[in-house]
């Protein structure tokens, strides 16, 4: 016999329901998931290709991304320090250190720095909600006066692995063909 569900049974419990601050953290990271996808699993010669007439890499996106984790979650959002290996880095210098060193640096060592930037964001992200909630302050002010909520840093954190994506899109399909939207059940990184 066919028993219909009531639409009270259809509902999801409340504790299955996700919060606006899990939700926020679940798309950050599956676009993290998917960025590196897009970009993991190359050697120095995939990592370090350029197509068409930019001389963007793989390998210095996955760096900027990197850099990124570091200056909007660490610094701006948590209020820490960059930590290496930033904190080494001339930037007036060498504005572009992340995208030019990401070219030419070992596969190991681009992803390696990701990684940790990664975990550490996670990390600090947790501590930060936990502390703040989502509508609490960013630790930065913008020039002209105004806080970004912790909402607003993780929503932009969002757009940024968004855009970056699509740019690794276009790389990782001129390397080696790879192609697709999301990354399979069983990738991991």
């Amino acid at each position: 016999m066919l028993r219909l569900m009531s639409e009270a049974s259809r509902r999801p419990s409340p504790s299955a329901v996700p919060t606006e601050a899990e939700s926020l953290r679940s798309v950050l990271e599956r676009n993290r998931r998917t960025f590196a996808w897009k970009t993991f699993g190359l050697d120095e010669k995939g990592l370090h290709a350029t197509t068409a007439a930019s001389t963007m890499t793989l390998g210095g996106l996955v760096k900027h991304m990197a850099l990124v984790e570091a200056d909007w979650l660490a610094v701006k959002l948590a209020g820490r320090e960059y930590g290496a290996p930033w904190d080494t880095v001339d930037f007036d210098a060498d504005p572009d250190w992340e995208w030019r060193s990401g070219a030419l640096d070992s596969a190991d060592d681009v992803y390696a720095v990701w990684r940790d930037a990664v975990e550490r964001s996670r990390e600090l992200v947790a501590e930060v909600i936990a502390e703040r909630g989502l509508d609490g302050p960013a630790s930065f002010t913008w020039p002209d006066g105004r806080t970004p909520s912790v909402r607003a840093m993780l929503l932009d954190m969002i757009e940024e692995y968004a855009r970056h994506t699509g740019h690794a899109d276009l790389l990782r399909e001129a390397v080696d063909g790879r192609v697709g939207e999301g990354a399979p059940a069983d990738f991991t990184f």
